[in-house]
């Protein structure tokens, strides 16, 4: 049988040209369909040519709606007018601007959004004409992403410098409150003590602003237990709908069964009054504000194991804010309200206070849309809410107390207190200062000291180190700072206490005598 023979000339039949074609061409299109970025091609006149089905899906056309077309229409202005004008530099004079390299530029999708892409284009030749393709990634998801996490860095930055500031401030209250207080028995006209009562006052407002900074830098001492969230947000409801009015319309949606969150009671619900508040102010002639509670399980990542959390979505129908306002909402002093109706510390508190329960927030928020703010909090397993035992009193008598501050003014007051309270009282400037005491064999009775103190050793190394020698030693801390968890696990584990800056002299005899009290 004769086989058929190639043509002598090396020269491959039509038949074979049409099928290369055709497998070049079936190529082609697997690409341009599978291919995770948008594949765009043009011609010399900047005409589409071919349209990937991550193009259609990034920009909206389907391919037919825009093959044919110039691509300037995926372009907004200015750069739509310029394109033109572009291509035929670039063919008259070979100057290059996005050719052969990536460049971050703005496109524009079928329904009108403008959004940052990378583009790099490719040049080839065919048949005497060039053909232009371009590779088109989104970036928006990379802007995103970006501009998260430089809001949490600038977040964390200013949380370090409110607890830095609060710490100060609440040394310097404490000396005045303090010294108030002893002034005010010996006052005897009217007016004066009128005079000390108004500054007394200030200065108690003036420790709130001071927790509110502490809560938005993650420093305020939490006592998370198990809560039923939709028990507590019933017992908050007439406290809600008397603070909002008669004009704002309050609905509670609360989910099915227990609904448990890992949480600070206290702090939760002064998280719900101030959103409220923050609500009653955006809606002046009224609306609705809807508190909902749910559950979600996050999607796990890199084989972690899912997060049961308790949701809290506190919604209303108020002005709204603009983009640029709801990224700055959480931070500290910023406010939208005029002088003297606002501090611009209640959503900074409710911020810090999430985030420190290792909770989420976010806003969803627009112009003349209203103002959802979404709380995730870890769940507690649906159990009855175990009651808080309080703490053992009982007379204590006269102590001997060591008093361990480096600020001096704030040492002076302390031990004005103490001494009023009826005990004896011997002063240390610092730790090595207040352990030479110790080892000299001082009988003492309650150790209350600083936490942070110059002389290096902190109040918690100088507790330890008393400890070894008297192990029996009451040890009282205090701090302009929050509560630390060095100072959690001692109150936990030897039964210490904690007395957070500024206090009053009733907090301070309730704290020595819980303590003295204690076997």
């Amino acid at each position: 049988m004769a086989k058929a023979r190639a043509p002598a000339n090396g020269r491959r039949s039509p038949a074979r040209l049409a099928a290369l074609i055709e497998e070049r061409e079936a190529r082609l299109r697997s690409i341009l369909e599978s291919a995770p970025d948008a594949i765009v091609t043009i011609d010399e006149r900047g005409i589409i040519q071919s349209f990937s089905q991550a193009a259609q899906r990034l920009f909206g056309y389907a391919a037919g709606e825009v093959i044919g077309r110039n691509v300037s229409v995926l372009m907004p202005e200015p750069w739509r007018g310029e394109h033109d004008a572009y291509i035929a530099r670039y063919l008259a004079t070979g100057e290059r601007h996005i050719i052969g390299i990536g460049r971050e530029v703005t496109a524009l999708s079928k329904d009108g959004a403008v959004f940052p892409i990378e583009l790099a284009v490719g040049e080839a030749r065919a048949g005497g004409t060039r053909i232009f393709t371009g590779f088109v990634r989104d970036l928006r998801a990379r802007r995103r992403m970006e501009e998260e996490l430089l809001q949490a860095q600038k977040m964390e930055a200013v949380g370090q410098l409110a607890g830095g500031m609060a710490h100060d401030f609440n040394n310097l209250l404490t000396v005045i409150s303090g010294n108030l207080e002893m002034l005010e028995p010996h006052l005897r006209e009217a007016e004066s003590r009128e005079l000390l009562g108004e500054a007394a006052e200030a200065a108690r407002a003036a420790a709130e602003l001071s927790g509110r900074l502490l809560a938005f830098s993650r420093k305020e001492p939490l006592d998370p237990r198990p809560v039923g969230l939709n028990r507590l947000l019933q017992g908050l409801a007439d406290l809600l709908r008397r603070t909002l009015g008669g004009t704002i319309e309050v609905e509670l949606r609360l989910a099915e069964g227990p609904l448990m969150a890992i949480t600070d009671p206290g702090q939760a619900e002064n998280a719900i009054l101030n959103l409220a508040i923050n609500s009653r102010d955006a809606m002046p002639e009224g609306g609705r504000l809807t508190v909902e509670t749910g559950r979600e399980v996050t999607v796990p990542e890199r084989g972690e194991a899912p997060r049961r959390l308790v949701t809290l979505r506190v919604s209303d129908t108020g002005l709204g804010m603009s983009e640029e306002v709801r990224r700055r909402a959480f931070e500290p002093f910023f406010t939208t309200k005029g002088p003297g109706k606002g501090t611009g510390l209640g959503l900074s508190m409710v911020y810090g206070f999430v985030r420190q329960s290792g909770g989420e927030v976010e806003i969803e928020s627009a112009p003349g849309q209203g103002t959802s703010v979404l709380i995730r909090l870890p769940e507690a397993a649906a159990a009855a809410e175990a009651g808080v035992p309080g703490a053992a009193t009982g007379p204590s008598g006269r102590q001997r107390v060591l008093v361990v501050e480096d600020d001096a003014r704030v040492r002076r007051v302390s031990a004005r207190r103490i001494a009023a309270l009826g005990h004896a009282v011997i002063e240390a400037a610092s730790g090595p200062e207040a352990l030479s005491v110790i080892e000299g064999g001082a009988g003492i009775d309650l150790l209350f000291t600083d936490i942070v103190m110059a002389g290096g050793m902190s109040g918690i190394a100088l507790a330890e180190a008393a400890r070894r020698h008297r192990p029996g030693l009451k040890i009282l801390f205090t701090s302009g700072h929050a509560e630390p968890e060095e100072v959690v696990e001692a109150r936990g584990a030897s039964g210490a206490g904690w007395l957070a800056k500024p206090y009053g002299i009733a907090a301070l005899e309730a704290a020595i005598e819980a303590l003295m009290a204690r076997p």
